[in-house]
Formats: structure tokens, C-alpha cells, sequence
């Protein structure tokens, strides 16, 4: 295998130790999102929750992130200088952990008290993720600077496999923890099964925040370099937050049967925003910033709706295998499949990873063979691990392989992956609306194989040609992490409907259309620019 640099004596040698400790931060990412999928269930249940309440866990958990870094965005642009370059990368995932450390601390505390209320949990949840934003924003580059510019790639990719990783065991140790064994049968669930859960991953903030503090080897990560203020891209996100703090906040103005109706406006008022900026900038480019580029603001929408795609499919799940056409099944079974669904993530992410390195053509593709397959195989180890029937899971091979031609066919192309992943998801969607039971069910949960390498393409095309640009047009695309916080409980709206949750998915169905869409639709704005739109891709976020 060749890396990038032919002289490997002439790199800046990697601080393992400290990418080590560093990456287990996107861990912790992983696994408390994807052990939402357990969490969100069993809340419906235990504070008696319509679909939409349900959803409003995640709505707190990715508006943290929307919020998170909107703050530090206004900070810099009222200083002019970017405060995570000028406090430094350290400090700022140190800030970040202690975050989430005093949002675990109010969720073990919240979870002593019988009386304790939904509203509460989810504050917890919104504390923790604001911390998880900063460590995000602050992360990423961080990972860049702790070795050789030229095998910056590879160290976001480990880290990215180590939070796919716990996307895998996040639903299954939340249902360890909830339900008291690995088959999910040894105490009745209540919240204060989780106390010892969160205080585990409190001490664990803590200790990685004091690895950080106390090590003099760690780079600090600071710039001064100042920015350009943007005064009409800071209105146009304003307005975007003031829907998503409407659903957040103040949600409860709103009757049962008013909530679809003012959710979906909200979902659209924020893309509508979104796409008159961009028509906007088209006449005007000055105060923009980073949004003049058409490129970029089609990037912050598919962000936007390839996020919410990706958490909704899941977060919905829950409910929907709990009908009469998905078996009934019980909430302590459920986590199996959450589990398969970011299982399913990891098995893309893990493939698309590889375009990384400087392989032969024919090495490359062999692995983009094997790769999936014994992801896959890890997935059914843990599951037999955890003592259930794996027999009924490998008929889903079939999916994998799907994948494996799509990508093949994207011929690791930006646009042309996108546009085929997008179709291959809407038609998955569709397969699982119109059939039930196992069928339906592997349908949905091949959402998770379609999504897992959008993310690269979608940012690579976004960030194409924006030059000095580029940076702040990264943190916009962070802050459209906001998707998840809206389509969710979009979905869960429309499922307390007349429509139900089966359903439901076709708003899935629409998300993955738009995504085809805008690779098509994006590709014919960077040909205009002059642009390049086949650069190679990498791996997941």
C-alpha cells in the first residue's frame, strides 16, 4: 500500500498517543446518537408521548449542534476574528467536554427522580450535543494537525470508522443498560436504569478533558487570521433558527392536530429561506460571504435534508416495528435492528474509506468487495454476541451487494455517487412502504448503505471553488446538521395523522429524491463555474 507522500521520513511523524485519545471523542458521537434509537422509544412509552413528542429528542440533540455553532459564528463575526482559531483547537474540545460532562451529570440526576419530566430530558439531551457541537467544529481540524498535512485524510478516516463503530453499539448497550441483559430480558425498562450510563460517559468526558488539559505535547491549534463579515448570510441563519426554536420551545402552543401542519410549514419556511438566499446572492454577491457561491447553498440544503433522512429513518423505526405489519415486536428486541441500520452506515463509510489511500485499480476494487462483506460479518458477531438469531439477517447481504454496484457505477465521482445513491434510497423506501415484515423492514434499514457515503460527495461539491470562502462555508454546512432536529419529528407529525407511520417513509422517500436531484442540479452549476465535479471522494463524517 502507498501513501500519498513517497518519503515517508520526510513526514511530521503522527502523535498517536494523543490521536489515540482524541479519537475516542467520535466515539462518543456515534454512540449516543445511534443509542437514541432505543432511548426514543422507550420514552414514548414512559411518558406516554404521541410520535411527534417522541421526535423532539432529536430535535434537541442536532438543534444543539445548529445552535452550538451559530453562537461561536456570531461571536467571530462581532470580533472579526474566528474565536475556535483564536482560543485554539485544545481548549476547544476541552470546553466541549465539559459540556456534555455537566449535560450527563443532569441527565443521571434527572434520572433519580420518578416526577421527572420529558421537558427535563430533553434539556439534558440539548446540553450534552451543544457540548458535542464544539468538539465537532473543534475535532476535525484538530485530527489534521496532529501529523503530516499528507496523511491528514487517513486520521479523519480512522477516527470516522471509530464513530461509525459506536453508532454499532450504542442501541445495544442503551438496551443492555435499560433492560438489564444482552438478550434483553432481565428487568423492567425505567429511566433510572440509565443513571449509571450516564455517569459512566460523564467520568469518561471528564478524564479526556483532563488528558487534554494536562498534556504539553498536544499543538494548541490557533490562528489568527481574520475573517469577512457576512451581514446578510448572519440574517438569513437567523431566520432559519427562529423556526427550529419554535419546535423546540415553544411546541406545546400547538394542538395534536395542528402540529403537522405547522411542522412541514416550518420544514418548509427554513428550505425556502435557504433557496431565496441563494437567488439573493445570485443579483448580489456583496455581504454573503461564503452563500454568493450557488454551489455552497445547495450544499447547506442537501446537508440539511441528507441528515434528516439519515436520523428519521431510524428514530421512527422504533415505532413502526411495533405495529401489527412489523410483527409487534417488543421494545427490548428493537435495538437488534437499530443496531443493523448504523451497522448499515459503517459497512458504507468503512468501503468509502479506501478511495483514501494511493491503491492499484484493481487492489482498490477487490476491497471495495471485501470491505463491505466483513463489516458485515462484524455486525453479525456482535449480534450473535449479544444471543440473537442471526439466520434471519443474512438475506441482507442482498442489500450490501446493492451498494457495492452503486458504488462501483459512481465510479467514485461526487455527483454521479450522489445522484445513484439518491435513486437506489428512494427506491429502498418505496420497496418498504409497499411490502411488510422482514422485507419492509431490511428496505428501511438499507437506508443506512445509501446514506453512509453521501455525506463526502455532498461537501465536496459544496466546497468546490470557494477559495478563501472555504472555511466559514464548512461551518455553514456544520450548522445544516439542523435537519435532524426538523425531518424527524416532521415524520413523526405526519405519523400521527391519518397516514400513519408506515406511511410515513414517503417523506424519506421525497429526501432521497432531492438529494438525486441536487447532484444532477449541482453538477450543471460547477460545469457553468468552469469547476471540477469527479473529484475523488473519501469517507463518511
Amino acid at each position: 500500500m502507498k501513501l500519498f507522500d513517497e518519503n515517508p521520513e520526510k513526514r511530521i511523524p503522527t502523535n498517536y498517543g494523543a490521536l489515540t485519545t482524541l479519537i475516542t471523542v467520535f466515539f462518543f458521537w456515534g454512540f449516543v446518537a445511534a443509542g437514541n434509537g432505543i432511548f426514543i422509544p422507550f420514552c414514548k412509552t414512559h411518558f406516554q408521548l404521541n410520535q411527534f413528542q417522541s421526535q423532539l429528542i432529536d430535535t434537541a440533540y442536532y438543534g444543539a449542534y445548529f445552535y452550538g455553532s451559530l453562537f461561536l459564528y456570531f461571536i467571530s463575526q462581532f470580533r472579526g476574528i474566528d474565536l475556535l482559531n483564536r482560543i485554539g483547537y485544545k481548549k476547544g474540545i476541552i470546553w466541549g467536554l465539559i459540556i456534555s460532562l455537566l449535560g450527563a451529570v443532569l441527565l443521571a440526576f434527572i434520572s433519580t427522580h420518578t416526577g421527572a419530566r420529558f421537558g427535563w430530558v430533553l434539556a439534558a439531551f440539548f446540553v450534552v450535543a451543544l457540548g458535542f457541537s464544539l468538539q465537532q467544529t473543534a475535532a476535525q481540524p484538530f485530527a489534521l494537525a496532529l501529523g503530516d498535512p499528507s496523511t491528514g485524510a487517513h486520521r479523519l478516516n480512522l477516527a470516522g470508522g471509530v464513530n461509525s463503530f459506536g453508532t454499532l453499539l450504542g442501541p445495544l448497550i442503551v438496551s443492555i443498560v435499560l433492560f438489564g441483559s444482552l438478550k434483553g430480558t432481565g428487568k423492567e425498562p425505567s429511566l433510572g436504569n440509565i443513571k449509571l450510563l450516564w455517569l459512566i460517559l460523564g467520568a469518561l468526558f471528564a478524564l479526556v478533558a483532563l488528558f487534554f488539559a494536562v498534556s504539553k505535547k498536544l499543538p494548541k491549534g490557533t490562528n489568527e487570521e481574520h475573517i469577512e463579515k457576512s451581514p446578510k448570510a448572519t440574517v438569513a441563519l437567523i431566520l432559519i433558527a427562529i423556526p427550529a426554536a419554535i419546535l423546540l420551545f415553544a411546541n406545546n402552543l400547538f394542538s395534536d392536530s395542528v402540529r403537522p401542519y405547522m411542522v412541514m410549514g416550518m420544514l418548509a419556511i427554513t428550505l425556502l429561506i435557504l433557496f431565496i438566499s441563494m437567488e439573493m446572492a445570485k443579483r448580489d454577491k456583496t455581504g454573503w460571504g461564503a452563500m454568493q457561491f450557488p454551489q455552497l447553498v445547495l450544499g447547506m440544503v442537501a446537508i440539511f435534508v441528507y441528515v434528516g433522512v439519515e436520523v428519521t429513518i431510524q428514530s421512527n423505526m422504533g415505532a413502526l416495528l411495533k405495529t401489527e405489519a412489523f410483527g409487534n415486536m417488543d421494545e427490548k428486541y428493537i435495538s437488534s435492528f437499530i443496531s443493523l441500520y448504523w451497522g448499515s452506515l459503517m459497512i458504507g463509510r468503512w468501503t468509502g474509506a479506501i478511495t483514501v489511500f494511493n491503491l492499484e485499480k484493481k487492489t482498490r476494487q477487490l476491497l471495495t468487495i471485501i470491505v463491505p462483506v466483513v463489516a458485515f460479518g462484524i455486525i453479525l458477531l456482535v449480534n450473535i454476541l449479544r444471543g440473537n438469531e442471526v439466520s434471519n439477517l443474512y438475506l441482507y447481504i442482498f442489500c450490501i451487494l446493492v451498494l457495492i454496484a452503486g458504488i462501483f457505477y459512481g465510479q467514485e465521482k461526487p455527483a454521479k455517487t450522489l445522484l445513484t445513491l439518491g435513486i437506489l434510497g428512494a427506491i429502498a423506501m418505496l420497496v418498504g412502504i409497499f411490502t411488510k415484515g422482514m422485507v419492509a423492514t431490511y428496505a428501511f434499514m438499507s437506508g443506512g448503505l445509501f446514506c453512509s457515503v453521501m455525506w463526502p460527495c455532498i461537501f465536496a461539491l459544496a466546497v468546490a471553488g470557494l477559495g478563501k470562502y472555504t472555511s466559514e462555508g464548512s461551518a455553514f454546512l456544520i450548522m445544516m446538521i439542523l435537519g435532524g432536529a426538523i425531518i424527524p419529528p416532521a415524520q413523526g407529525a405526519l405519523a400521527d395523522t391519518r397516514i400513519g407511520i408506515h406511511d410515513s417513509y414517503y417523506l424519506a422517500v421525497a429526501c432521497f429524491l432531492y438529494l438525486a436531484w441536487h447532484a444532477w442540479q449541482t453538477r450543471k452549476v460547477l460545469k457553468r463555474q468552469g469547476l471540477d465535479y469527479d473529484t475523488q471522494i473519501g469517507g463518511g463524517h
